[in-house]
């Protein structure tokens, strides 16, 4: 899952993408309002962390500028404010919750991940493909009974490719995903990833399509 903050606090803004990038997202970090809405809008983000006072242009007409251009990304705005008209202001531009500062960073990733689980549509987290059992929820994998270990980017490429079982996912798509903005290592890092993946899980499930990418699907 890739993640956008757009915050104007540069250590807390830091702090936010150190322990999210350790929770196994990909996230990007920008400091004023215009380039968080160029991001937004050019970058295929699964979810974003705005904060409301933002130079350029504030949170509110961030929100409000993405949801008339279409884009249901789902929205958290941070805010130094503590009013419950600054709370319905933000709601009312299309942000899906709300958190005021100071606040638990437990807290922020509980959001975070509920309004991923969210955009979901209620669609189950909990992914079956042969003997494999990945809920993305609790971020734990099972294959038959037995539980297995992953790293949390090992984690987020399987969740790349289970959410799309059946189906081919490019290396360009885990790219994009998986790593931030900034990355601009060697593109065959998501082959070593896929290779840990197959040493864990079975090298049966994970399957190479030529010139496409990769495909999970149940042995035969």
């Amino acid at each position: 899952m890739r993640l956008l903050i757009v915050e104007d606090e540069k250590r807390l803004a830091l702090s936010l993408a150190k322990g999210l990038t350790a929770e196994g997202y990909a996230v990007d970090v920008v400091h004023d309002g215009l380039e968080g809405l160029h991001r937004a809008t050019e970058d295929p983000y699964d979810l974003l962390i705005l904060d409301i006072m933002l130079p350029g242009m504030n949170g509110y007409r961030v929100c409000s500028a993405l949801r008339a251009a279409g884009h249901d990304v789902p929205i958290l705005m941070l805010t130094a404010k503590d009013g419950e008209y600054d709370e319905a202001e933000g709601l009312d531009t299309g942000a899906d919750d709300y958190l005021t500062k100071p606040f638990s960073y437990v807290v922020l990733v509980a959001r975070v991940k509920a309004l991923l689980r969210r955009r979901g549509t209620g669609a189950s987290p909990v992914h079956v493909v042969g003997a494999l059992r990945v809920d993305t929820a609790a971020r734990r994998v099972h294959i038959d009974e037995e539980e297995k270990v992953l790293t949390a980017k090992e984690f987020s490429v399987l969740e790349q490719l289970v959410v799309r079982a059946g189906n081919v996912v490019s290396k360009s798509e885990i790219l994009e995903h998986v790593w931030d903005f900034a990355y601009d290592g060697d593109p065959n890092i998501v082959e070593v990833y896929i290779s840990a993946l197959r040493r864990k899980l079975g090298a049966e499930l994970i399957r190479t399509v030529r010139g496409a990418g990769y495909r999970l699907e149940a042995p035969r």
